[in-house]
Order: structure tokens, then C-alpha cells, then sequence
């Protein structure tokens, strides 16, 4: 994370000055350059890599076990668990269940649960242990405990997964909204003009602060008091970067309030007046964005973890479309019936500090 930091940063200041003063195909070509070394770094470790044999789609399977369930609703749920189909019973009935881990059955979402009941027709069907004859189930007829128990881990994640999307919809305002205050904001140091896209600079600097800060200092501290070897759990580091995506949209509604004030007043405010919330969302963005990849790794089944890298990869583009969306309908509320909306075309006009109180 560290390094994907390092190139966002190298992007907005060497890549842009390299544009500005070179040309765009210079920029380019460097950009060329760089991922063909990276490729080429990437192949080189190829006969080292550990290659995991593929069980088959999670989808598939999330897909059985629901449309089993479904199926089996009207079905009365055994007393005992153990009457449920599992992974014993599975390899009984000549099923590849090699390298399945057997998971213990869990009391909720117990609707689920349908899915391994095994229906009179199938009993009936089955051999005799004396035979030597095994029976494939029908497919999506039955599953296992355990792959239910599976389903029901990623079930357990989709909070979590819907919690975090409203941190990238606040990050979207960083390269949007944040940049429009700056544009209307006094970017002079001396004779230079700052760029306003360049500001992205405190954003990415506050990230590759936070990280060699929280591994080195926090995680020290944090681990006396937790007793948790990394210091803070996955679900502690998310709750630590909504809190500080919270607190910078306090301190962006808040300058933008005084922005405006000044700027009525025929003032122009310093560009750096906005800094504080481009560090605030930096560094809630590095306890987030490896919270987030340390939850979905860690808490996912373990034949899901393509799915679950998946999973977090898709909040930071709904975060974006949340954004997107919330802009849309704020501008239309706000601006009906002849109103000035908060989201103007001219910032000076609006009410931007009122977005970042929704936000």
C-alpha cells in the first residue's frame, strides 16, 4: 500500500512536471517505461510464485446453496444439526471433498441451513455402506454443512462491506469538491501559482506518513493494550479511518463556511486553509484501505479469498458511484423551485459546507 501511495505521489509531481515542461509524450513514455520494468519484475518471479489448485467458482457455490435453500424452505429443520449433510457424508457419497476444511455448524442466518437437508427420496437412494457402491448427489440438490457454513462467512462480511463504501464516497470529494474550493482560493507563493489538482500532494504525503507511523509507534503502543499481536484488529483500523473521514468532513464544512464568509466579504482566503482535510482523509484512508484488505483476507473462507479481494475492491468503486449519486440528488433538491442550489456552478454561491455536514 505504501508503494501504490509512492506512485500517486510521483504521479502529481514528477509525472505533471515532466507534462508541463517536456510534453504529454514524455510523460507518457515514462509512464511506458515504468510498467514494462514492472511487467518484466513481475514474469521474473514467475517459477517462484505458489500456485493454489482452483475448487471451483465461489459464485457456483453461493448460488447452490441458495437456490438449495430455497428450494427446501417448506422443509422442517432436524433438531441435531448432525442430521445435516456434511463433509463425512459427501466423501461417503464418492464427492472430491481433498483439502476441504470441515467448518462447525453456526446458529445463524439459519435459513440457510435448508440447503444440507437431505431429502427422503435421496436416503432412499443411497447405498449400503456393505456395497461398495457410491452415489453422486444431484447437482445443487444438496450441500454440505460446511459449504453453507462458508456462505453464511460471507454473509456475516456484507455489513461491513456496505459500511465502508460511505468512506470512498467522502475520498471522492478529495478530487472533486476539495479541488473546487482550492481553484477559488488564493494559490500564490510568490511568484509561483500552485496547480489546483496539485494539492492531491497533502492527501498522498499524509498517507505515506501514516503508514511507517502506525507500523513503527501505533502498533507498538496498541499492542500492550490489546493484546493483539498486530496491534489493532481490522475492524479497529476501519473504525479508526470513518472516524478521522468524519472529523475531516467536520473541519472541510467548517473552513468552507469561513471561505465562504470571506469571500462575500471580497477576501481570498490562503489555499492551505484546506490542507487539514486532505491529511484528515489521507490518513483515514491508510487505517481504512488496510483494514479493509486485512478483513476481507482474513475473515473470508478460505476458498474465497479471490471473491473477498473482490468484495473490497468493489466499496472504493460504489463509494465513487454513492457520490456521484448524492450529488445528483442534492443538486435537484435544493435546487428546485427556483432555489440556489448548494452545489453551484459558481462555489462562491453555494452552500458546499452544508454537502460536507451531509456527508
Amino acid at each position: 500500500f505504501f508503494f501504490i501511495s509512492l506512485g500517486s505521489l510521483l504521479a502529481v509531481t514528477v509525472l505533471v512536471y515532466v507534462q508541463d515542461n517536456l510534453g504529454r509524450r514524455w510523460g507518457y513514455g515514462v509512464c511506458v517505461v515504468a510498467i514494462l520494468a514492472g511487467l518484466g519484475v513481475f514474469l521474473a518471479g514467475t517459477p517462484r510464485y505458489r500456485f493454489k489448485k482452483l475448487a471451483g467458482s465461489p459464485l457456483t457455490q453461493i448460488a447452490a446453496v441458495t437456490a438449495a435453500a430455497w428450494r427446501k424452505r417448506a422443509l422442517p429443520l432436524p433438531a441435531d444439526p448432525a442430521m445435516l449433510y456434511d463433509v463425512d457424508d459427501a466423501a461417503a457419497a464418492g464427492e472430491d471433498v481433498e483439502g476441504k476444511t470441515k467448518l462447525p455448524h453456526s446458529k445463524q442466518c439459519r435459513f440457510l441451513d435448508q440447503a444440507a437437508i437431505v431429502e427422503e427420496e435421496m436416503e432412499s437412494s443411497s447405498p449400503s455402506p456393505s456395497s461398495g457402491k457410491k452415489r453422486k448427489k444431484k447437482k445443487w440438490a444438496v450441500c454440505t454443512v460446511t459449504e453453507v457454513e462458508e456462505v453464511k462467512q460471507v454473509v456475516r462480511m456484507l455489513p461491513t462491506w456496505a459500511t465502508t463504501i460511505l468512506f470512498w464516497t467522502v475520498y471522492a470529494q478529495m478530487t472533486t469538491f476539495s479541488v473546487s474550493q482550492a481553484q477559488a482560493m488564493d494559490r500564490r507563493i510568490g511568484s509561483f501559482l500552485v496547480p489546483a489538482g496539485s494539492l492531491t500532494v497533502f492527501f498522498v504525503g499524509s498517507i505515506l506518513l501514516t503508514v511507517p507511523l502506525y507500523d513503527r509507534f501505533l502498533v507498538p503502543v496498541a499492542r500492550r493494550f490489546t493484546g493483539n499481536p498486530h496491534g489493532l484488529s481490522s475492524l479497529q483500523r476501519i473504525f479508526v479511518g470513518l472516524l478521522l473521514s468524519i472529523l475531516a468532513m467536520i473541519v472541510a464544512a467548517l473552513t468552507e463556511r469561513r471561505r465562504i464568509t470571506a469571500a462575500h466579504a471580497g477576501v481570498q482566503l490562503s489555499v492551505f486553509v484546506i490542507v487539514p482535510q486532505f491529511l484528515l482523509v489521507g490518513a483515514g484512508e491508510a487505517f481504512t484501505y488496510i483494514g479493509q484488505l486485512d478483513f476481507f483476507l482474513r475473515e473470508c473462507p478460505r476458498d474465497m479469498k479471490t471473491m473477498s479481494t473482490g468484495l473490497f475492491l468493489s466499496t472504493l468503486s460504489l463509494g465513487f458511484f454513492l457520490s456521484s449519486g448524492l450529488v445528483s440528488v442534492v443538486h435537484a433538491a435544493t435546487g428546485s423551485g427556483g432555489r440556489r442550489p448548494w452545489l453551484a456552478d459558481d462555489i462562491n454561491w453555494g452552500r458546499l459546507d452544508y454537502f460536507y455536514w451531509l456527508l
